[in-house]
């Protein structure tokens, strides 16, 4: 039974999410708006991580929205609707690096921490080595895990998002991006090395 059709107590007890998830389902133009209203941004957000050219992120986010209402009908519950739309916007984001022509990409040997004759690594101060409650209490630190983030090669990039951004499994990244398992692990390592040398160029010399 639709919104549309409820007796009016019964429609009435719907709030908030459920209440919009009712509206969407019995096709409320208004109900569109305000999903696109409220979560347009943050999955914006989300796909910009992987597509970082504005207009790619544009037409993603045009497919993740459209996707989602014809989706909507089959949508339950079970996982928040913000949680649903995320994997969309996920989803959506890989489809458009899959269709896309691909550009060459800047080797990533030129991001990864160089070492001397010793064995030791050419850095004129320590590796940063940031604690989790620095990065969620630090706006800089965020930015600048956000900014080193988008240097990576996509190819990398991509992967250290849906691995340690995500937390899918090595098996699901493989799947998603039609790599092998040794493919994932070889350049989840590799991304997580660049990523902390680039954090380390930037926030090395300030660690005490």
């Amino acid at each position: 039974m639709s919104i549309m059709s409820m007796p009016e107590p019964a429609a009435a007890r719907l709030t908030g999410e459920a209440a919009l998830v009712a509206r969407l389902q019995a096709g409320d133009d208004g109900a569109y708006e305000e999903l696109v209203r409220l979560h347009g941004p943050a999955m914006t957000a989300v796909i910009r991580r992987y597509l970082p050219s504005e207009s790619d992120a544009h037409d993603a986010l045009q497919d993740a929205f459209l996707s989602a209402f014809k989706a909507i009908d089959r949508f339950e519950g079970a996982a928040g609707l913000g949680t649903w739309l995320h994997r969309i916007a996920v989803n959506a984001a890989l489809m458009k690096l899959r269709t896309r022509r691909r550009k060459p990409e800047t080797p990533i040997e030129d991001l990864l921490p160089k070492f001397l004759e010793d064995g030791h690594r050419d850095l004129a101060g320590p590796a940063w080595t940031p604690t989790p409650d620095r990065i969620a209490e630090d706006e800089e630190t965020r930015h600048a895990v956000r900014e080193a983030i988008r240097q990576l090669p996509e190819s990398f990039r991509t992967v250290l998002l849906l691995r340690d951004i995500e937390e899918k499994s090595t098996e699901e990244t493989a799947e998603l991006l039609g790599l092998t398992v040794a493919n994932v692990k070889t350049r989840l390592h590799r991304a997580r090395q660049a990523l902390g040398e680039l954090l380390s160029r930037r926030f090395g010399k300030d660690v005490p």
